[in-house]
């Protein structure tokens, strides 16, 4: 007969439900691995040009100010410098910033084959985006309040979107060549290379969108006319891949801060195919109706509007229940919490807000608004995630916790005041004398909107300060 030494514990036999409970565990682990070869330098490359964007619109902002300062507006090259500096701006900051940290994604993402193919792409959009930020100096051109791409109608400027553009179509069509695969038996990585490769095909049916409508447009359009209808069915398409990638990376926040969601990969995956299928009503719109028709732009607001949203409210509230109870943090979490919570908040508000827009009015930025900074805190999260898998030291303390919340915090009130203004029927895209603020109430909710709009630009200049601190220290490898 077999006797144990005394004092040895007897260890339980493991058990099928124990076994299925362990396997569950860790298909339910949103998180991707980060690949140390030269992916990763490719992903530091669009790091810098991220950066660099949000650089340039910082800068932008400040000349936003001067333009309006009396005195000093005259030493800039044409008189109207406010809108120029503004299209630059906005460009910068939404477009540029989005690809360039889409290019950071889908290189870790993607297979290492087709190296040379990323970095062309790298290449021509940086090329771009320097020329759009060099225009207004060179003979700027018309400022043209174009909705999701506004424009400065002059050579140096289209010179430079055109090759900005052809840098994200070699980005996307590169995305597409090296998407993994993930077969049939796959875990929540799985999930996620999924969600990805969705964003890149959603990427891919916006490019053909803003080909389709040049070969189509009326020759007769010029001026605004033309590049709204240039920009709205391609726009329309690219909201899909920036959701798709706010939604991975709310997943992936999640699992870095040890929040286990009640989402199987199986059901994520299904509603990452939802907001996939949903961005072919973009080539349905081109075939059903007339670029410039009514119905053309109509089916366009409704696709998005309901076919994109369908899939945020399931992952949101998974995400939401997985974070409940969680363990103390430890440092390099906390701006990753605070990054997920605020994106979330926003792009909540900013969906609400969508719902009760009526009329032209600033209600319309409000809703944008919010969801586009959604967008951009989930992907401010995942870059201090990433830091230290791109071999820079993890954000830590209490300057990258407070960044998220300032700026979140900023964002709301921002979006806040113009919901408040446009109750009162103030109009968008006007600013100083041509809003015409008749109240009292009329003038606080401006001033709301003004102050957060403050408060907003110090979280993102502060986001740029706490990155660059970390990568100018360099960390020792780290583990996916």
């Amino acid at each position: 007969m077999n006797t144990l030494p005394s004092g040895a514990a007897i260890a339980p036999r493991p058990t099928l439900s124990s076994a299925r409970a362990t396997i569950s565990a860790a298909t339910h682990a949103y998180a991707l691995p980060v690949p140390t070869d030269a992916r990763r330098t490719l992903a530091r490359g669009w790091l810098w040009l991220a950066l660099a964007a949000l650089i340039g619109s910082g800068l932008f902002s400040v000349l936003l100010v001067l333009s309006r300062t009396p005195g000093l507006n005259k030493l800039f090259p044409v008189a109207d410098f406010f809108r120029v500096a503004l299209v630059v701006h906005v460009d910068l900051s939404v477009l540029v910033w989005f690809v360039a940290l889409a290019g950071l994604i889908w290189s870790l993402h993607g297979t290492a084959r087709r190296g040379a193919w990323g970095w062309a792409a790298l290449g021509l959009c940086g090329a771009g985006a320097a020329l759009m930020s060099l225009a207004p100096f060179l003979g700027s051109g018309e400022p043209i309040m174009a909705n999701y791409i506004p424009v400065l109608d002059g050579a140096p400027f289209l010179a430079g979107l055109v090759v900005f553009g052809a840098g994200a179509a070699l980005l996307v069509l590169h995305g597409l060549l090296t998407a993994p695969k993930i077969g049939l038996a796959f875990d929540g990585a799985g999930a996620l290379h999924f969600g990805l490769n969705a964003s890149v095909v959603a990427g891919a049916v916006a490019l053909l969108a803003f080909a389709w409508s040049w070969a189509v447009l009326p020759a007769s359009l010029a001026g605004r006319a033309y590049y709204e209808i240039l920009f709205w069915g391609g726009g329309h398409a690219l909201q899909f891949t920036w959701t798709l990638l706010m939604l991975v990376g709310w997943l992936w926040l999640a699992g870095a801060c040890g929040a286990r969601a009640p989402l199987s990969p199986r059901v994520a995956l299904g509603l990452f195919a939802l907001a996939l299928v949903s961005v072919f009503v973009t080539p349905y719109a081109y075939l059903a109706h007339d670029i410039a028709s009514v119905e053309h732009r109509n089916l366009h607001t409704w696709g998005m509007r309901f076919g994109g949203g369908l899939a945020i409210a399931p992952i949101a509230l998974a995400v939401v229940l997985g974070l409940r109870g969680l363990a103390p943090l430890a440092p390099a979490q906390k701006p990753l919490r605070a990054a997920l919570l605020a994106s979330m908040l926003l792009f909540a508000s900013g969906g609400m807000i969508g719902v009760f827009i009526a009329g032209s009015n600033v209600r319309i930025p409000a809703h944008y608004h919010g969801c586009i900074v959604g967008v951009t805190l989930a992907l401010m999260g995942l870059v201090y995630h990433l830091l230290p898998r791109l071999g820079y030291r993890a954000p830590e303390g209490r300057l990258a916790t407070l960044q998220p919340t300032l700026y979140g915090a900023g964002q709301l009130m921002h979006i806040l005041g113009l919901v408040w203004s446009g109750g009162y029927g103030v109009q968008r895209k006007v600013a100083g004398a041509e809003q015409v603020l008749r109240s009292s109430s009329e003038i606080a909710g401006m001033g709301l909107m003004g102050l957060g709009g403050l408060i907003a630009i110090v979280g993102g200049l502060m986001f740029v300060v706490v990155t660059l601190r970390a990568m100018r220290q360099p960390a020792e490898e780290a583990q996916a």
